[in-house]
């Protein structure tokens, strides 16, 4: 093996980067781009594969000119990347015959509707571990397929080759037309809602369903080996790891037992919990998924819970309401209050969603008082972020079996102190920081150096993963347990809000 450090690409919604680590997961250098965001109609949100493959190159290079080290220099490289995000092109030109349609487009809305008349929303879940919705990247291939010309016969000749973004660039960088290595693994094959999660293998009747033919879909491997070899540029890197954002996140916070989970806080929050290996299926919303395959191991599979508005809510108020000037003010505005002062904000600006799933429920702020001041709704933003936090975790502690003992937090939200000391105080379990807060990258490059012997094992992972910081509770129980049921009230005062006349 040779190479001081491992590559991370991380293919993002809005951007590129590619990461380095040595062997001890401290980060080396980094190289970001950004790709254009296109909106041809509404609800349809698009990217250039060819662009983003073209920032890749890019920010791979500039990774490596910040470290002043060469492609020799690299032990391997892995890949994180959107989810769900479908690129279809044609296997010998190596062009896209149509944009990347983006996992927010809500194109097929319709193509969902039709499949949702047979079964409801949960028809595919007992296979596929996931709801009806146009999230997923099935329907989207179906979509391509019947509205670019001559691309379901092209598909059906085995002309036409789909792809998540690892897909696309993994294939590229292995040689495209002339070779290309046309792979994904279990983890993005689980969010396309076509692959059967106990077989791991693309399911005929789905396929069928969604008329996607089976000679344009990847082959699947595992998350963590040597797919093949990079050309180009890149000449003799091997390339060994693909995984989907969030389970990179998982795998990178060193969640490798079942019972153990993080969650990343961004615009909205990501929570995943490992289950072992045997898929939970869900009885309360939330999404069973692979998290990861190493190697000829058997694979491990997680609960997954989205929140739709966590650092949302805060631009809320910084943009749409002017309470603040950026969002990092709110912290010091927070601490200008003890408490709450009783007053709750859920932020259902577009529905609840897990584990509640209402679309007719609306945004409310609860408990105003004539003592109420901008403190008290400052403090109540961030404490919708620990409440929605604690109903997703509740959901996943009775499905999966397992009490969740710590939470390990990453994401931009992280740096808010106060608001993972509320974090805490709301679950009643500590909440630790790590000191690595690239997790997704991290994920990514951990199971690339796994795949070469970069690192020997999982437990040599565990050993490098050390804590930046951690929060304890500090409410009483007593208190912690009426201010939830304050939260669920307040809660369901946002319910059946939306009426059939409403515009």
């Amino acid at each position: 093996m040779k190479g001081s450090v491992v590559a991370a690409i991380d293919q993002g919604t809005a951007s590129s980067r590619c990461l380095l680590f040595d062997e001890r997961g401290r980060l080396v250098s980094v190289g970001q781009k950004e790709h254009r965001q296109l909106f041809p109609r509404p609800g349809w949100v698009e990217h250039n594969p060819e662009e983003i493959l073209q920032k890749v190159l890019e920010v791979v290079e500039e990774a490596l000119g910040q470290a002043k080290l060469g492609v020799s220099d690299l032990a391997a490289l892995g890949i994180a990347n959107q989810r769900e995000t479908t690129v279809v092109w044609d296997r010998h030109g190596g062009r896209p015959i149509y944009n990347a349609i983006g996992w927010q487009d809500t194109r097929t809305d319709r193509l969902v509707d039709q499949l949702a008349r047979d079964g409801g929303q949960d028809r595919f879940r007992a296979k596929t571990g996931l709801p009806l919705a146009t999230y997923f990247s099935g329907p989207k291939i179906e979509w391509i397929l019947d509205h670019v010309e001559g691309a379901r016969a092209g598909a059906e000749r085995g002309d036409m080759l789909f792809g998540t973004m690892d897909t696309w660039l993994i294939w590229k960088l292995t040689g495209g037309p002339r070779g290309g290595i046309h792979v994904t693994d279990v983890s993005n094959a689980s969010r396309t809602m076509l692959m059967n999660l106990e077989t791991l293998d693309w399911d005929d009747e789905l396929l069928e369903l969604m008329k996607v033919p089976r000679a344009m879909l990847p082959a699947i491997h595992a998350s963590s080996e040597v797919y093949g070899e990079a050309g180009g540029r890149l000449a003799g890197l091997p390339v060994a790891a693909a995984l989907g954002d969030q389970q990179a996140a998982l795998f990178g916070q060193t969640c490798f037992s079942a019972g153990e989970g993080k969650c990343t806080y961004g615009t909205g929050g990501f929570l995943l919990m490992n289950t072992g290996e045997q898929p939970v299926w869900s009885t309360h919303g939330l999404l069973t998924t692979v998290g990861w395959q190493i190697a000829d191991q058997a694979a491990t599979y997680a609960l997954e819970g989205s929140i739709a508005v966590t650092g949302a809510l805060v631009q809320w108020l910084r943009d749409n309401i002017g309470l603040i000037a950026s969002a990092s003010e709110i912290e010091t505005l927070a601490r200008t209050v003890d408490d709450n002062g009783g007053v709750y904000v859920v932020p259902a600006f577009s529905g609840l969603f897990a584990p509640h799933w209402r679309s007719d429920a609306r945004g409310v702020i609860a408990g105003l008082t004539g003592y109420t001041t901008k403190g008290h709704l400052a403090r109540a933003v961030l404490e919708a972020t620990a409440w929605q936090t604690r109903e997703i975790i509740e959901a996943m502690n009775v499905d999966s079996g397992h009490d969740l003992r710590v939470l390990k937090a990453d994401g931009g939200m992280t740096a808010d102190n106060l608001l993972m000391q509320l974090l805490a105080d709301c679950l009643g379990v500590p909440v630790v920081r790590p000191m690595v807060a690239e997790t997704v990258s991290l994920g990514a490059a951990y199971a690339a150096g796994l795949a070469v012997g970069f690192w020997p094992s999982v437990e040599s992972l565990r050993a490098n993963w050390h804590k930046a910081a951690e929060w304890l509770p500090s409410v009483d129980p007593e208190i912690r347990e009426r201010r939830y049921r304050k939260w669920k009230k307040a809660v369901a005062r946002t319910l059946e809000w939306v009426d059939d006349d409403d515009e």
